[in-house]
């Protein structure tokens, strides 16, 4: 989901939260009426999050393929990426063997060809090549902004693939998201990510396609908390710009919200339903 798209987003789904109270019969006290508009908001930061997270794992496979450590016995295939790190500097030591430090640096902001302004650096401690099962990822953030988000924790990708499965663990600790206008939220959780699409041609990133289950956690500097469990997978396809497919609930205290992509065609709109209400289609741009 493109990061635009989710702050208008969060405007359409505050609209909807809005309007969902006004439905009801009676006035909800002041402090119920928090607790919504809490969940509706909490709900549009987890979005970025994952928005977020997911163009690491792209700029991390773009860096595997442009260095060469994606893995062994796939280097004659025909490589296609986005063309993410066109504007940055990718340095890897040592240059053979394992671990390995890797810096992916932005410098102090470049625009990709998809029209993604990242500026700042990621490290990467990886243990083994990616795809090899059993091999982790560490990754932490240096003054690192994505479309002027800050992103800052330590996010910890294990490879759990089995034979005919490409599969990681992706772990988020001290996660924090900061956005232009100084608002700031903190998040923890675990997903698991199963590759669907494009796993004969590793050099190939524009026919990935990602399944994504689990769970989140996102809290903001009041102390609100919110917790997201992904009720059917959340389909990524690294070709299309949204979530396309999959659904999640976020919980509150009292109200929750059901959020749903869809059906797996790539477009700009979802559905929310509050509370079990009939659901609302907004769009994403």
């Amino acid at each position: 989901m493109k990061l635009k798209s989710l702050l208008l987003a969060c405007a359409a789904i505050t609209m909807l939260a809005f309007s969902s109270c006004k439905k009801e019969s009676t006035a909800e006290p002041v402090t119920d009426t928090t607790a919504l508009q809490a969940t509706f908001a909490l709900s549009a930061n987890l979005g970025i999050t994952d928005n977020l997270t997911q163009d690491v794992n792209e700029v991390l496979n773009e860096a595997a393929i442009d260095k060469n450590f994606m893995g062994s016995g796939i280097t004659a295939q025909t490589s296609q990426t986005s063309g993410i790190l066109s504007c940055a500097t990718v340095t890897v030591n040592p240059t053979s063997g394992f671990p390995k430090n890797i810096l992916i640096d932005f410098g102090t902001g470049c625009t990709s060809p998809g029209g993604v302004t990242r500026s700042g650096r990621i490290l990467v401690h990886l243990t083994d090549s990616l795809r090899n099962p059993g091999s982790v990822a560490t990754m932490t953030f240096q003054n690192y902004f994505v479309n002027n988000f800050k992103k800052e924790g330590n996010l910890t990708w294990t490879n759990t693939s089995t034979p005919g499965v490409k599969s990681w663990r992706r772990v988020m600790q001290n996660g924090k998201i900061t956005a232009p206008n100084g608002n700031f939220w903190t998040h923890f959780g675990t997903q698991d990510i199963v590759q669907t699409a494009g796993v004969t041609t590793p050099l190939h990133l524009m026919d990935d396609e990602f399944s994504i289950t689990g769970g989140h956690t996102v809290n903001n500097p009041a102390g609100i908390t919110r917790t997201r469990t992904i009720l059917t997978a959340l389909q990524k396809k690294t070709n299309c710009q949204y979530i396309d497919k999959g659904s999640y609930r976020v919980q509150g205290p009292g109200h929750f919200a059901i959020i749903d992509f869809g059906n797996g065609q790539c477009d700009n709109t979802a559905t929310i339903s509050i509370d079990g209400n009939p659901p609302q289609t907004f769009t994403l741009n």
